[in-house]
Order: structure tokens, then C-alpha cells, then sequence
């Protein structure tokens, strides 16, 4: 044990000398707000943050083309493009839900990059109708102006190291955060973000290149255990405000206080966020280039760890389409940005068609009435066990024979392992199609299919220093 804490400080001594010379992080705090048919922008601080830069020097420029939205920071004066990264919010998200239609809402957002020495000019785009970014917003920042916050408070909390495998320009920098844990829940805070890494890099391709990552978790202690989940009454304070029942859904946990969660986290190098929630009802949530959240205590803790991280570190889409969501893609059927999911508005251009082997047919038959059958009637007893606030025991078991009656269903079908295009996806039965019949991003199997593991390793590629070895 002593061996492997004198290990650790020395890996951490290497990621902190390493980092003494990349450029100090500057983020840009801004107010997002507006309704479904209107938005707007503003500025509300720039914060130089404690540590430097986690990220490569060497790839400063994002062009998995990912993300509702890109970040874009340009040299005031020469126009050079310095750094860009996609992302999406949930302010996109808010826009889709009825209560747009009729009222204004606002968000807090942040974008974060390496400190420049001259003005920039910071621009976020947007996807269009023809699905390509354009400007909907330009900040001016001078990094030298006299009220960018230089200075911040001591660290509440230290960060533990999960996994230090080397430098973090060098790694991919994983921060998991813990909300609604106690002074006295520490250790099984740290217990948790141990099991869950532990489960992310034996899922593949996490496993093949776990050493491209660095894992650090950090957890601010509250007064007392859990989030708040309202749809039940339960209230609580905690942290980070991470909650249940985000826009009227009751397992779609998030946090809408950007502000606490950047205050908290930027004491940690990081570049993918992961919040566990104190808690044991199944829920979670994943915004492509924000944060995912996952119920530490639930009996899915493990899939719903990886799948909500699918969404936030790969932009990933939900590839089912039975379970109720409070957001909605809308009646047009625009080809999706998300790697993993498709409109197959022309079968011959199938964004993932190199995977398709010669003969498969597009759209690719599969069970799909039979198992809508069967989603009917266990989306009737998920809703009736939750009306009738039943242990969460049982929502468990019900979840192993769902996932049973899948498996057992596809097993027998000779598309099974195919590459295809399997209508229903993306929250609709009609219109979107998935690559393969089952994927950890359509059901709670453990699996990724290929085109979404592909997906995933260009992402780490983005971030990890071994793709430029």
C-alpha cells in the first residue's frame, strides 16, 4: 500500500511538472438563454483557472465534426484559428420540450482553451439547416484585460488519483466528480469511482486503450446523502445541484449550475466530466462535450456509467426508441450528426458503409414488431412500478428480463452481428436507423457495435498523445 502511494505521487509529480509548461487554461463563462424559436448570448466572466492546460498543444483542432455546436478561437488580428472543439448544451435540448414553446429560459456555459497572449475572438457555432456550422455568436477576449479573474481561492478539496498513466497533455484526462456524498461518504465515494473506471476500461475499446487515460476524482462533502429527486418530494442540497427528473423525465439526472461544477472541477486536470450521484435509483444523463451522470448505487451502475459516457465523451446517440424522453427530435428526419445513427436518405452514401459487408440489405430486416410488442408491455410495467413507487429491486429485475427477452429474441436472427441499417433509432420507431440490432447504446448490453467503438477511438485519438507517436 505504501509502495503504491509512493508510486502515485511521483506519477503525479511527472503530470504536474509535464503541465508546468503548457499555457495557463482561460475559460469563458456565458449566459445562453431564449426559447424555442429565438436565442441569445452573454458574456458573464473569464476565468483564468488554477492549473494549466490538460490538453495537447499538438491538437488544437477538432475535425470529427461532432457536436449541435463548435467552439471556435481566432487570433483577433490575423484571423489564425487557434483551437476548436465541438459540443452540444442543454439549452439545445430545453429548446425541444413544450415548455419552450411558451417561455424563456436561461443557461449557464462555459468553453475552455488554452490560454492565447494576444486578443482572441471566441465564436460559437451552429448547425443549420444544411447540417454545417455558422456563427451565431463572437466574444471579443483579451486574456491581458483587467477583469479577467486572475486569481482564485484554495483547493476545498484535494483530487485523487483513479489512474495516472503519464503526462495529461499526453492522456486523456477523465474527472469524476461526486455529488450528494457526505464528509462520512468519502471513502465510499472514492470505493464507486474506483469500480466504475475499473468497469469503463474493461468494456472494449476503452480496455485496448486504457492507457491513453488519466482518471482523477474529486467530490466537495455535503450535509447530507442523495440529490434531490422531486418528482418523489425528496429535496436535498447538495454541491453541484445534480438532480432527477430534469425537464418532467424521472431517470434524466443532470446539473444545471455550470458555474459549481467548472468551480469545482477546474482544481483537477480534466476534459471529460463524469458526475456519480449518491443514489440508488436507476438514472443518468450525457450532453456530448459537457458532463454524464450515473447513480453510483444503482444495480445498473455499470451500464449506465459507460452509456451516458458514450454521450458526453463521443457524442454518441440514444439508438432506442420505446422509452418516453422529454426532449423531441422533431417530424423531420435530417441526417443526424451523431455517428451512430442515420436518416439513410441514400442507402449507397451509408455513413458507416465500409462496415457493411456485400449483400446486406438496407434497410436491414430484423424482429422488429415482435420486439415492439414486448417494449410495449414492459414500458406499461416500468411506468405502473414507478406510479406505484415500488422497491427499486424490482425496477431492477424488470430491467434483467427486458434485456433477456432482447438477447434470447436477436439470437436466433441471422442479422444479428451484421452492419447494417436497423430502422428504429434516435427515439423514433420510423425514420432513423442504428448500425447493428443491439448495441450498449440500444439496450443495457455490454457491447459496443463497431461503428460506435470507431466512433470512440477517434475521439480518443483527439485527445491522447499515442496517435501522434
Amino acid at each position: 500500500m505504501i509502495r503504491h502511494f509512493v508510486s502515485l505521487l511521483a506519477l503525479c509529480a511527472c503530470t504536474a511538472s509535464a503541465l508546468a509548461t503548457q499555457p495557463a487554461t482561460l475559460r469563458l463563462d456565458y449566459l445562453h438563454s431564449g426559447n424555442a424559436l429565438d436565442e441569445h448570448y452573454a458574456i458573464e466572466r473569464v476565468v483564468v483557472e488554477p492549473l494549466p492546460w490538460p490538453g495537447s498543444m499538438a491538437q488544437t483542432i477538432d475535425n470529427s465534426n461532432r457536436g449541435n455546436n463548435l467552439v471556435e478561437v481566432v487570433d483577433a488580428n490575423t484571423g489564425k484559428l487557434l483551437y476548436s472543439r465541438g459540443f452540444s448544451t442543454i439549452f439545445a435540448e430545453w429548446r425541444s420540450t413544450e415548455e419552450a414553446a411558451r417561455s424563456n429560459r436561461g443557461f449557464q456555459e462555459s468553453v475552455r482553451f488554452p490560454r492565447p497572449e494576444q486578443p482572441v475572438k471566441v465564436r460559437i457555432l451552429k448547425r443549420d439547416e444544411r447540417n454545417l456550422f455558422s456563427v451565431v455568436w463572437t466574444a471579443d477576449v483579451d486574456p491581458n484585460a483587467m477583469d479577467v479573474i486572475r486569481k482564485q481561492p484554495p483547493a476545498p478539496v484535494k483530487p485523487i488519483g483513479i489512474r495516472v498513466n503519464g503526462p495529461s497533455q499526453d492522456k486523456v484526462d477523465l474527472l469524476i466528480v461526486g455529488d450528494g456524498y457526505t464528509q462520512a461518504d468519502m471513502k465510499k465515494f472514492e470505493a464507486a469511482a474506483r469500480r466504475l473506471a475499473d468497469h469503463l476500461f474493461d468494456t472494449s475499446p476503452f480496455k485496448e486503450r486504457a492507457k491513453d487515460f488519466n482518471v482523477w476524482a474529486i467530490a466537495l462533502p455535503t450535509g447530507e446523502s442523495g440529490v434531490s429527486r422531486p418528482s418523489t418530494g425528496s429535496h436535498k442540497e447538495s454541491p453541484l445541484g445534480t438532480r432527477y427528473d430534469i425537464f418532467g423525465s424521472e431517470r434524466y439526472v443532470l446539473t444545471t449550475d455550470n458555474r459549481a461544477l467548472r468551480e469545482l472541477a477546474q482544481y483537477a486536470p480534466y476534459e471529460f466530466i463524469e458526475i456519480l450521484v449518491n443514489n440508488d435509483t436507476y438514472g443518468g444523463g450525457g450532453i456530448f462535450g459537457q458532463f454524464s451522470t450515473a447513480a453510483a448505487d444503482n444495480d445498473w451502475a455499470n451500464y449506465l456509467f459507460v452509456h451516458e459516457f458514450g454521450h458526453h465523451f463521443a457524442g454518441l446517440a440514444d439508438e432506442y426508441y420505446t422509452s418516453p424522453v422529454a426532449y423531441a427530435t422533431g417530424g423531420e428526419r435530417r441526417e443526424p450528426w451523431e455517428p451512430n445513427a442515420t436518416a439513410l436518405q441514400d442507402p449507397a452514401k451509408l455513413k458507416w458503409k465500409k462496415f457493411v459487408q456485400a449483400g446486406t440489405p438496407l434497410p436491414t430486416p430484423w424482429p422488429k414488431a415482435t420486439y415492439e410488442t414486448a417494449a410495449r408491455a414492459y414500458q406499461k410495467e416500468r411506468a405502473a412500478l414507478r406510479a406505484n413507487h415500488r422497491p427499486e429491486s424490482e425496477m431492477s429485475a424488470l430491467f434483467r428480463k427486458d434485456l433477456q427477452h432482447s438477447s434470447a429474441l436477436f439470437s436466433a436472427d441471422p442479422h444479428r452481428h451484421v452492419v447494417g441499417a436497423f430502422e428504429g433509432a434516435n427515439y423514433e420507431a420510423t425514420g432513423y436507423y442504428r448500425p447493428e440490432m443491439q448495441c450498449l447504446m440500444f439496450d443495457r448490453s455490454d457491447t459496443f457495435c463497431a461503428v460506435c467503438a470507431e466512433a470512440i477511438i477517434t475521439i480518443i485519438d483527439l485527445y491522447s498523445g499515442s496517435a501522434r507517436q
